[in-house]
């Protein structure tokens, strides 16, 4: 006899496979916790790498926060996505360049590992997004969230049921 589990389960979401195209939240950081980040020229070489990724590499960018020293983002890989390591390889390749030459810093610009957390409901993509949008105000940054001018969404995701 063979055990079924019902893909919709309420009683067991946490057995429920993934969404095909499920949501990515990252956390990525500087080399050595560096304050690289928090500054016009790193946002707009962040975002131009970033709005390029769908075409390009299958991924999505949706929302996003720079902090001084790591960035959060929230991305989701299309059907024909490059794997997640290689597509992050890239984009810490491409924006390396842009923020070392705005900031004057030598090389590596960012750390070589990342965080990755798949969010599997509504609830657990809001709790996520609330913790990174108030991060600036935790870190002493902003009186207010909406006053941190590092940030944005490129794509809007959707976190499926």
């Amino acid at each position: 006899m063979s055990v079924r589990v019902e893909s919709q389960s309420k009683h067991l979401p946490h057995l429920r496979p993934f969404d095909r195209q499920p949501i990515v939240f990252l956390t990525v950081c500087t080399d050595q916790r560096r304050r690289l980040l928090a500054s016009h020229g790193a946002h707009e070489a962040l975002r131009s790498v970033w709005i390029d990724a769908a075409s390009r590499y299958g991924w999505y960018v949706g929302r996003y926060v720079l902090m001084p020293d790591h960035v959060h983002l929230f991305a989701r890989p299309g059907f024909e996505a490059a794997r997640l390591g290689r597509w992050i390889q890239v984009w810490k390749s491409l924006s390396a360049r842009s923020i070392a030459a705005s900031t004057g810093q030598a090389s590596p610009i960012w750390q070589k590992d990342y965080f990755d957390r798949f969010l599997r409901s509504r609830e657990s993509y809001s709790k996520t997004w609330r913790y990174v949008w108030e991060n600036p105000q935790r870190a002493g940054l902003v009186d207010d969230p909406v006053d941190w001018p590092y940030g944005g969404a490129i794509t809007e995701l959707r976190q499926s049921e």
